[in-house]
């Protein structure tokens, strides 16, 4: 329950002119600076809320993937063997997995090299996080001077 209101009490604050406000300065930069700290806290629960949504959509998505992998793998095993049972149609059987084997090994080695040709590759590019600070510190202390 509220206590009654007594006559004397003040009702509003005193204004000037048609609807004007009497704050000061010091009172309006308080309300702008609370106003600019709860928009930027409700900014970052948004973007913890979105990062939240995104890991587990990030989440199921890799699981999925994973599970794809290795069902792919157990299909290649059954191309391969399906491919050595051809060839035993035409040969005897151990000739026929020796074949794809073989054939199998190609494939591994063309891989291999590839896969070594790109990482000589990657040697040329140089990763210096340092380097680029330093290039935009001096940038800055450049446009300061002018």
């Amino acid at each position: 329950m509220t206590p009654p209101e007594t006559p004397d009490a003040p009702t509003a604050t005193p204004t000037t002119g048609a609807g004007s406000d009497t704050r000061t300065i010091g009172q309006l930069v308080s309300t702008i600076s609370g106003q600019f700290s709860g928009l930027v806290r409700g900014e970052l629960e948004l973007a913890q809320a979105n990062l939240k949504e995104k890991v587990a959509k990030l989440g199921s998505g890799g699981a999925m993937l994973a599970v794809a992998g290795v069902l792919a793998l157990y299909m290649l095993g059954m191309l391969l063997a399906a491919g050595a049972w051809a060839f035993s149609l035409i040969m005897p059987i151990w000739a026929g997995f020796l074949i794809m084997a073989g054939i199998l090994l190609l494939f591994i080695l063309v891989l291999v090299l590839f896969g070594l040709r790109a990482m000589k590759k990657s040697k040329e590019f140089e990763v210096a996080p340092g380097e680029g600070i330093k290039k935009s510190v001096e940038a800055a202390k450049m446009g300061f001077k002018k």
